[in-house]
C-alpha cells in the first residue's frame, strides 16, 4: 500500500457522494424541467409543501444552504408567484417566506415526480432505502 492511496480519488468518500448526487440530479432534470423547476428550486418546494410558511433562515437549515446561495432560489419562486416572502412586522431582521396558491396548485402536479424516478431507477429499491437511512444518519453528524 502506498502513502499515496489516501489521496487517489477511487478513495475519496467525498467524490462518491458529490458524483452520486450528481447523477440523481441528472435523473430528476427532465422531470422537473416540465414544471419549470432546477432541483435547488425542487427541494425548496418540498420543503414548502410540508411547511406552507417557514422563516428563511429555517428554510436554508432544512436544506443545508447558506443565504448566499437560497436567496436567488427564494427570489426565482418568488418570480415564479410560487412563494412570496415578507419582513416581520415586529422585527424586520426576520422574512418569512409563504406558499401562495399558485405553489399549492404545482404540489397536485409535481407528485409524479418522485413516482417516476424511483419506477426508473435499476437497482435493488432496499439499497436505495438503506442508501437514505445511512445518508441521514451522516448528514445528522455533520450537523
Amino acid at each position: 500500500m502506498s502513502k499515496y492511496d489516501k489521496i487517489k480519488l477511487e478513495n475519496q468518500i467525498c467524490f462518491s457522494l458529490y458524483a452520486a448526487s450528481r447523477e440523481v440530479i441528472k435523473l430528476y432534470k427532465p422531470l422537473l424541467d416540465k414544471h419549470n423547476l432546477t432541483y435547488t428550486q425542487y427541494v425548496a418546494m418540498l420543503v414548502m409543501w410540508e411547511e406552507e410558511k417557514i422563516i428563511f433562515k429555517e428554510l436554508g437549515k432544512r436544506l443545508h444552504l447558506d443565504s448566499g446561495t437560497l436567496t436567488p432560489v427564494v427570489k426565482k419562486l418568488e418570480s415564479m408567484e410560487l412563494i412570496t416572502k415578507y419582513r416581520n412586522k415586529e422585527d424586520d431582521r426576520v422574512v418569512t417566506v409563504e406558499i401562495t396558491e399558485r405553489g399549492k396548485l404545482l404540489k397536485e402536479d409535481i407528485l409524479e415526480v418522485p413516482e417516476k424516478l424511483y419506477c426508473n431507477f435499476n437497482g435493488d429499491k432496499e439499497n436505495l432505502k438503506k442508501l437514505k437511512v445511512c445518508l441521514d444518519e451522516f448528514l445528522r453528524e455533520l450537523d
